[in-house]
């Protein structure tokens, strides 16, 4: 049944909506960037690179992920950075991808924000015309940087702002409520931008509500700690919002201790619309299918649960109706061969 079910949830059509592009940075990337630019990294090669992935919370991996873009520079960087990860959407059968960059990072290493944009978009949209993979992009704020900070890197994007389909939050959850940032959150809105932010990851239950009241987020990134507020998950159902929930980054972060406890099946009971996502997958050990597989795995997830978290996913997305529509009917026709027993292994 185990192979049933990994296979099921291999050959579903998914969309992932919670990957960061400067998460996709696999060694061999790095290093192979680092000579084309004449950049020193602390590290003599990938495997010495690798062993450093061993952290203690969000604090340590962010700390390497921030020294991990030190080898982005120029426009063909950023493009092959996306090319890399729309590969391995090609490889996991994620027909449709909502990727959030991080420009604040880059102007800080005085990057353009043009060189930063025009790379991403250039390779989304060769995914989109090569591959068939439909993608949005998301520009996400750094929640341990200020508020005026957030209105700078937007007027820089006020140019782009037509390819730019919504905004989020991410960085430094512990200590930078999302209530910080109510202002240039209500300017996006204000601009006709989807939001959506990063909340109850390390933070309380109290920065999921700030997110949803204050923000007034169209989807929750993580949301694990929802679950202890009875109130918070009530509302969180009733409301429909998805939930972009990503196992193995869960784990690797000290989220949970194990990954037989990751609370994915009671948010599911509990009436959420949750989705599998991976989140910063060159760190965490793995994309979209090696989360799903790490959930088969560990949890007793049936065949039923894995076919509506390919529906969430795409039921979550910013697709247009119609969109939306052809792609959800393509998960149907997989799952429907599944109950057939037609599904090749």
């Amino acid at each position: 049944m185990t192979l049933s079910i990994q296979t099921l949830s291999e050959q579903l059509p998914k969309a992932e909506l919670h990957m960061h592009l400067e998460g996709s940075l696999e060694p061999e990337l790095m290093f192979a960037l680092a000579r084309r630019n004449g950049v020193d990294l602390p590290y003599d090669n990938e495997d010495e690179l690798r062993q450093a992935y061993q952290f203690g919370g969000l604090q340590e991996f962010l700390d390497l992920y921030y020294a991990g873009m030190s080898v982005l520079l120029t426009e063909q960087d950023f493009y092959d950075l996306t090319w890399s990860y729309l590969e391995h959407c090609r490889q996991d059968n994620v027909t449709h991808t909502e990727v959030f960059f991080d420009p604040q990072a880059h102007l800080e290493r005085n990057v353009s924000f043009d060189v930063q944009f025009n790379g991403i978009y250039r390779a989304l949209c060769d995914g989109r015309d090569r591959l068939g993979i439909s993608f949005r992009l998301i520009m996400s704020f750094l929640r341990h940087l200020s508020e005026a900070s957030a209105f700078e890197a937007l007027e820089l994007a006020m140019p782009y702002l037509d390819r730019i389909d919504g905004v989020g939050l991410d960085s430094s959850e512990k200590g930078h409520p999302p209530e910080k940032f109510e202002r240039i959150f209500k300017r996006c809105r204000d601009l006709g931008l989807r939001i959506t932010a990063h909340a109850g990851e390390e933070g309380p239950p109290e920065y999921v509500w700030q997110a949803i009241d204050g923000l007034q987020i169209d989807r929750i990134d993580h949301g694990n700690r929802a679950l202890e507020d009875a109130a918070l998950t009530a509302l969180i159902a009733e409301r429909g919002l998805t939930l972009t929930v990503c196992p193995l980054s869960n784990y690797r972060l000290c989220v949970i201790d194990d990954m037989k406890k990751h609370p994915l099946l009671t948010m599911m009971d509990k009436g959420l619309h949750v989705t599998i996502n991976s989140d910063d997958p060159a760190y965490f050990g793995g994309y979209v299918n090696d989360n799903f597989r790490a959930i088969i795995e560990n949890l007793p997830i049936q065949p039923e649960q894995v076919y509506q978290l390919a529906r969430n996913s795409f039921e979550g997305s910013w697709l247009d109706a119609p969109d939306k529509h052809r792609a959800l009917g393509k998960v149907d026709e997989v799952w429907q061969r599944f109950q057939s027993g037609s599904l090749n292994a």
